[in-house]
């Protein structure tokens, strides 16, 4: 089995591409070995990895963020060995199909905005979904509405794109601008 990394705009987190599903549908984002350890057995074992601090799944990708201090070099082969390990075993990603389901369903929990602007929110979910997180995806993250109030879209920020120091440019200038575009009532982004 062979693993490709590839590098992501934030400095501390690298992107593993397995060559194979990880999730086939949603994404799964990890902060914590505690969460982790309860709903998929490769995160609880990325997350054993000393230094690691975060792990998130996407359809065809896994990617990690360390912390400060312990360079990639020290802790990309514990990570690669930990991805292989899994893979070659066969075991499913997630826990159970109810980890998957529970993940989807955090990830629609919590969204805010007035029924009178649904048209307006339904827009604006269909160009994040077919504008912007692809084009996210590649960079090893995840972009998901939140809300949307007095002209503001808030958004949730995953993966590679949580604590990305590059981040606050591609809301302000790559999508916020899109939305602006496409969508006059909005205002401004910001994320949450």
């Amino acid at each position: 089995m062979f693993i490709q990394t590839e590098a992501t705009p934030n400095p501390a987190t690298l992107k593993f591409l397995p060559g194979k599903v990880v999730l086939e549908e949603g994404t799964a984002d990890f902060r914590d070995a505690a969460t982790a350890s309860e709903a998929s057995l490769l995160a609880a074992k990325i997350f054993a990895v000393p230094g690691v601090t975060g792990v998130f799944f996407g359809y065809d990708f896994v990617t990690v963020t360390k912390a400060e201090g312990p360079e990639w070099q020290h802790l990309k082969p514990a990570i690669l060995g930990a991805i292989m390990e899994h893979f070659m075993s066969g075991a499913p990603v997630m826990a159970s199909a109810t980890s998957v389901a529970a993940t989807a369903q955090l990830e629609g929990e919590g969204e805010f905005f007035n029924t009178a602007d649904t048209e307006i929110v339904d827009t604006i979910k269909e160009l994040l979904e077919t504008r912007v997180r692809p084009a996210v995806a590649q960079d090893g993250g995840d972009i998901t509405f939140r809300g949307f109030e007095n002209g503001t879209v808030y958004l949730h920020m995953k993966g590679a794109c949580s604590g990305c120091p590059s981040s606050t440019a591609t809301l302000k200038h790559g999508i916020q601008n899109l939305l602006k575009h496409f969508v006059p009532e909005v205002q401004q982004v910001e994320a949450i």
